[in-house]
C-alpha cells in the first residue's frame, strides 16, 4: 500500500512538472511570437515610412519634399544647370528614428540653429521666417541688404567668409556652424566638398536654376523644412501666389500690350533674357509683347547691334538696360543707345539704381522671393491707369 501511495505521488509530481514544462513552453512560444510580430511591425512601418508619399512642392522644378511620419526628404532634382543627378537629404529631429534604408543619404538634424549661407537670395528667407539670428557667416558680406541682417553684421554677430568659391575654411570651423547653404555652378565645388569632409554639414541650393517667378518664390519651403517652420513657409508662399495672381488677373483687363524690349551691349554683343526665362515671363504676365519672346532656354540671347537695332529700334518701352543706372550712362556706353526711340523719348525702366546700405543689389536679393512686387512694378510702367496710386518698388524710370 505504501509502494502504491508513492509510486502515486511520484506519478502525480511528475504529472504537475510536466504540466509546467508544458507552460514554460507555452509562454515561451508567446514571447517568441511577440518578439516576432513587433519586429514584423517595427519592418513593416519602416518600409511604409519610406513608401511614396506626395511631393508638397507645387511651381518649382528642380527641388522635391516629402513629409513622412518621423522625418522629411528633401530632394535638389536640379543642383546645378547641367546636373545628370539629383541630391536627397534626410532632415529628422531625432535621427535614431531614421529608418535604416535612408541611413546612406545624407542626414541632417533639424531645426538648424547655427548657418552660413552663400546666396543673397537666400537672405529674405531668413527674414520672412524670422529666422535672421539663424545666419551666422556668409561670404562677401557687403552683398547683403536686408536692414536686418546688416544690423547683426554691424553687430559682429555675422562673419565674413571669404568668397564663393574660395571660403575661408578656419573661420567657418571656428564659426562651428550646424549646415552651409552652398550653391555649385557645377559638380566640382572644391570648397564646399573638402567643408563636408572634415564634418560640417552642406546642403544645395538651386533657387537660381528656377525659370519661373513662383518657381523660384517656392523655395522658401526649402528655408521652411530646414527651420522646422514648414507651416509659416507654407502660408507666406500661398499669400503670395494669391497676390500674384490677382496682379496677373488685374493686367489681363488692360486695354492695351505694348512692345517690350530688354538688355544691354557689352562690348558689341547685345544680351537678352531668352523668351522662356525668368524676366521674360514677368513681361507676359504683365499683359506686354515682349519682341524677343520666341526665343527659347535658359540665360540668354546673345545678338549683334545691328540685329537688335533692327528688331527693337521702333519699340517704344525698355525694361532692364543692362546695369546702366542713368541716360548718360547708355550715352557713354555707345552711340548705338541713342538710336532706340525708348531713348529718345526717355522710356527706359531699370532696378540698378535701388540698392543697400553697402550697395548691394535689393532687386537680386529681394526679387526672386517676391515676384508678386515685380510684376505690380512692371504693371505699373505699362499700364499705370490700373494702379494709379502705387509707387515703385525695384524699378526706376531712368534720367
Amino acid at each position: 500500500m505504501l509502494i502504491i501511495k508513492v509510486l502515486l505521488f511520484k506519478t502525480s509530481f511528475y504529472f504537475c512538472d510536466s504540466l509546467i514544462l508544458v507552460k514554460m513552453k507555452k509562454i515561451s512560444l508567446l514571447v517568441l511570437v511577440a518578439i516576432f510580430i513587433l519586429s514584423c511591425s517595427e519592418k513593416s512601418e519602416q518600409k511604409k515610412s519610406t513608401n511614396h508619399v506626395a511631393n508638397e512642392i507645387e511651381y518649382a522644378k528642380n527641388f522635391e519634399l516629402y513629409t513622412y511620419p518621423n522625418f522629411k526628404i528633401l530632394k535638389i532634382t536640379k543642383p546645378w544647370q547641367q546636373a545628370t543627378t539629383s541630391l536627397t537629404y534626410v532632415l529628422a529631429k531625432n535621427l535614431a528614428i531614421v529608418p535604416d534604408s535612408l541611413k546612406t543619404e545624407k542626414i541632417i538634424q533639424i531645426p538648424v540653429q547655427k548657418t552660413i549661407s552663400t546666396s543673397t537670395t537666400h537672405i529674405p528667407s531668413y527674414e520672412m521666417l524670422g529666422q535672421v539670428d539663424a545666419l551666422i557667416g556668409f561670404p562677401h558680406l557687403d552683398y547683403i541688404s536686408s536692414e536686418k541682417v546688416r544690423s547683426r553684421i554691424n553687430s559682429n554677430l555675422v562673419k565674413e567668409v571669404g568668397e564663393s568659391e574660395n571660403l575661408n575654411t578656419e573661420v567657418i570651423i571656428e564659426l562651428s556652424p550646424d549646415l552651409i547653404i552652398g550653391y555649385g555652378m557645377d559638380s566640382s565645388n572644391k570648397a564646399l566638398d573638402n567643408l563636408n569632409k572634415m564634418g560640417i554639414a552642406v546642403i544645395y541650393n538651386a533657387d537660381w536654376t528656377e525659370q519661373t517667378p513662383l518657381g523660384k518664390a517656392e523655395w522658401i519651403k526649402f528655408f521652411g523644412v530646414l527651420f522646422d517652420k514648414n507651416d509659416l513657409a507654407n502660408s507666406i508662399f500661398k499669400e503670395i501666389v494669391t497676390e500674384y495672381d490677382t496682379l496677373k488677373n488685374l493686367a489681363k483687363t488692360a486695354k492695351n500690350k505694348p512692345d517690350v524690349f530688354s538688355g544691354g551691349l557689352y562690348q558689341d554683343t547685345w544680351y537678352a533674357p531668352k523668351g522662356t526665362s525668368w524676366g521674360s515671363i514677368f513681361i507676359e504676365d504683365a499683359h506686354a509683347n515682349y519682341i524677343w519672346k520666341n526665343t527659347t532656354g535658359d540665360g540668354s540671347i546673345a545678338i549683334s547691334i545691328e540685329q537688335a537695332l533692327n528688331e527693337a529700334k521702333n519699340t517704344p518701352i525698355w525694361i532692364n538696360p543692362s546695369s546702366f543706372e542713368s541716360l548718360a550712362d547708355l550715352k557713354n556706353n555707345s552711340k548705338h543707345n541713342l538710336e532706340f526711340d525708348a531713348y529718345k523719348t526717355g522710356e527706359i525702366y531699370s532696378f540698378s539704381m535701388k540698392k543697400g546700405q553697402s550697395g548691394g543689389s535689393i532687386y537680386y536679393e529681394l526679387a526672386p522671393n517676391r515676384p508678386d512686387l515685380v510684376l505690380k512694378d512692371l504693371i505699373k510702367i505699362l499700364h499705370p491707369e490700373l494702379l494709379p496710386d502705387y509707387k515703385l518698388y525695384f524699378y526706376e524710370k531712368l534720367k
